[in-house]
């Protein structure tokens, strides 16, 4: 039976099931067989793509099924660098990434428009054409930076901003070169195309961040959240199409207008890079792959000619940008070599360009054979550009981001270890689990992968089965919140007659470091209610205690205010809450504004030097006028209020009233009330 099943299959293959089956394999084993070799694995998917493909053993068709999830895969490259980029980094390095960017446009542009007049022997609009291909590249390494967890360096934010520049001055040229090859340009070309990008560019910028914000809000469905984030990405990509642009250019702009909506630690995030680094890019690879044809490169001395000439001078001139940029702005050797291997590998957009070039026809020769803007050796020649540079660009980034990721991991950026922090998260309703575990995530320290505990408490005299099977829902709802930002979560069930008493012995039993309490919807937070339970919670425990309320999902609020009590650096926990407030910004890219007195805000202004985020200062002492607080206070803002036990260094006897100031004027805005550590010996490992 199984010779006859294997007779009737032909090749290439048609049957759907089997052709996906092959990829699937062929996805699996890759990185598992290439890892030993050392070798990064989107090399190897180009390698097997090369050999599966119609110049290989024709095992797949290059056909539309490919090409249309390869688009997607490319979109996603895009995307996932302007949904990653540190915009505070990226703001405060854009003369950087300006300055990148013409080094790797300008001198390409240059060495390939002399290369081709003088070396190939090709027309003035062809030359200036296949500079631009130079010019241009695609951020194909970009999955091994988001592996090695350095997306935040600043190598990494200079060369993805840059790539913007250069790939869109790139994409410029070729509009305008077969513009002026086909003869279609008029005195209003010029005005129409400023004009459409100017309009792009604000729309998406603008308009998409507006109603991301808007849907997020209303809709906590993981599904349509994930499938509104497609809509955006191809949306963004059709635009820039209708704009005149690559449709990369439009993904990479609606990730930058995401950025803020979607943070790291978010399970949206997880699902995007999941589903992005499973089959999308890699579909990609595997279709630039089944490009390449080998056999061109044996038959054809002037394919080999032309094919050597590209990947010396695309090489050259984009070695030449990395090594003025790292001079310019002084960085590091790694960091010089994740520019070169970000902005070496020609693909995506230089496809475009050769395509576009090959397809024009200027005219025809007495032969009648056509003549092209860019004959097939610059094609062939081109595939064999992208192999070799995204060869180089591998490993050159690979080496760079793991030197980098090693010299790093010692320091931690200050951080609190992970093995020390522990975060417990006593949950009771169904309707804030999500938000308590979402804040959780977001406060913690990026390595604290498994110091999760979530707690139900049920009364030990109530031998209810129904009060059985509810907290364990609620703690199977908290595990799954945690598990799809690749956090463990340890749930933990306790049968007390007092719940503040159960929840104090869990924080000895675990060594429990901070506490998330929720203050859910509909929930007066009145001083009556902090003494009923946190109060108890407080005198009694000995850790950073936060009580939340939320009111929108974290990832949505756009600026955090934290109001911080007069001499709050002298308690024991300042470093921890710092800390806390600190991550939280960073991984939801939000704005802080800190309100405290001068010396106070001296002490922040120092860990702000050490590591920056976006963030202001502003004077504040009065605490018996509050209210000014409240008149600052806009939609999507989230307050945070540095308290004090009584009779401690930074109470303040206004703080009474802080409950009744947060039930009354603060209604629609989340908050966090922030409880810090005030008794017992200073811990040095909580140091920011």
């Amino acid at each position: 039976m199984i010779p006859i099943i294997l007779a009737n299959i032909t090749l290439p293959l048609t049957d759907p099931v089997l052709k996906f089956l092959l990829i699937l394999i062929i996805i699996l084993a890759a990185p598992l067989l290439l890892n030993k070799l050392r070798i990064p694995h989107l090399l190897g998917l180009i390698i097997a793509g090369a050999v599966i493909g119609p110049n290989g053993f024709n095992l797949v068709l290059r056909d539309s099924s490919i090409i249309l999830s390869g688009t997607a895969g490319l979109l996603y490259i895009m995307f996932l660098a302007g949904l990653e980029i540190d915009l505070g980094d990226f703001k405060k390095n854009k003369w950087k990434s300006l300055t990148f960017g013409m080094y790797t446009f300008l001198i390409p542009m240059a060495l390939g428009t002399l290369v081709g007049l003088y070396v190939l022997n090709f027309s003035m609009l062809t030359s200036v054409l296949l500079a631009s291909m130079f010019a241009s590249h695609t951020l194909i390494a970009y999955p091994i930076i988001s592996k090695l967890g350095i997306t935040k360096d600043k190598s990494v934010g200079i060369t993805v901003g840059g790539t913007m520049i250069t790939d869109t001055l790139s994409l410029l040229v070729l509009t305008v070169i077969v513009e002026m090859a086909v003869g279609d340009m008029d005195d209003w070309f010029w005005y129409r195309l400023g004009a459409a990008i100017i309009i792009f560019f604000a729309f998406v910028m603008i308009v998409f961040p507006l109603v991301g914000r808007w849907f997020f809000k209303r809709c906590d469905d993981n599904i349509s959240q994930y499938i509104f984030v497609l809509v955006m990405v191809f949306l963004g990509a059709y635009l820039a199409e209708l704009a005149g642009l690559e449709s990369i250019i439009g993904a990479f702009l609606a990730g930058m207008a995401l950025n803020r909506l979607i943070p790291s630690t978010s399970p949206l995030m997880n699902r995007v890079e999941f589903v992005g680094n499973a089959i999308f890019i890699p579909f990609f690879l595997l279709g630039v792959g089944m490009l390449i044809d080998y056999r061109a490169f044996f038959t054809n001395i002037e394919t080999i000619k032309v094919g050597v000439v590209m990947i010396v001078v695309a090489t050259v001139a984009k070695y030449a940008a990395a090594w003025l940029t790292q001079k310019t702005f002084r960085l590091s050797l790694d960091q010089r070599r994740v520019i070169f291997g970000l902005s070496n590998a020609q693909a995506a957009a230089t496809l475009a360009a050769v395509m576009v070039g090959y397809n024009v026809i200027l005219g025809e020769t007495s032969a009648g054979e056509p003549i092209r803007l860019l004959n097939e050796s610059v094609l062939n020649g081109t595939i064999l550009m992208i192999l070799v540079t995204c060869t180089m660009a591998s490993f050159a980034a690979q080496k760079g981001a793991h030197n980098i990721a090693m010299a790093e991991e010692p320091e931690d950026n200050g951080e609190m270890e992970e093995h020390k922090e522990r975060i417990l998260i006593p949950v009771s309703y169904e309707r804030n689990v999500t938000e308590l575990v979402n804040l959780s995530t977001a406060i913690k320290s990026k390595k604290n992968k498994d110091g999760l505990f979530a707690l139900n408490v049920i009364n030990n005299k109530v031998s209810d089965e129904a009060a059985f099977k509810q907290a364990k829902k609620v703690l199977n709802m908290a595990v799954t919140t945690a598990s799809a930002t690749d956090n463990r979560l340890n749930d933990l069930l306790r049968y007390d007659l007092n719940v503040v008493n159960a929840i104090i012995s869990v924080i000895k039993e675990q060594g429990i470091t901070d506490l998330v309490l929720g203050l859910h919807q509909g929930k007066r937070a009145t001083s009556s209610f902090l003494g009923n339970m946190t109060e108890g919670i407080l005198g009694q425990s000995n850790v950073n205690t936060l009580v939340y309320r939320p009111m929108q999902p974290i990832a949505t609020v756009k600026r955090h205010l934290i109001v911080v009590p007069e001499q709050a650096e002298k308690e024991v926990g300042f470093s921890m809450w710092v800390n806390k407030v600190w991550n939280i910004i960073q991984n939801t890219g939000g704005k802080a504004i800190f309100y405290g007195t001068e010396t106070t805000l001296g002490y922040l202004k120092d860990i702000y030097k050490k590591r920056p985020i976006e963030a202001e200062f502003t004077v504040f002492d009065d605490w018996d006028d509050f209210l000014i607080i409240f008149r600052e206070t806009k939609e999507n803002d989230m307050l945070w209020v540095i308290m004090s036990r009584r009779e401690r260094i930074s109470y303040h006897a206004s703080m009474n009233r802080i409950p009744n100031y947060l039930s009354k004027y603060f209604q629609m805005n989340g908050f966090v009330l922030v409880y810090p550590i005030q008794a017992g010996e200073t811990d040095n490992r909580y140091l920011v």
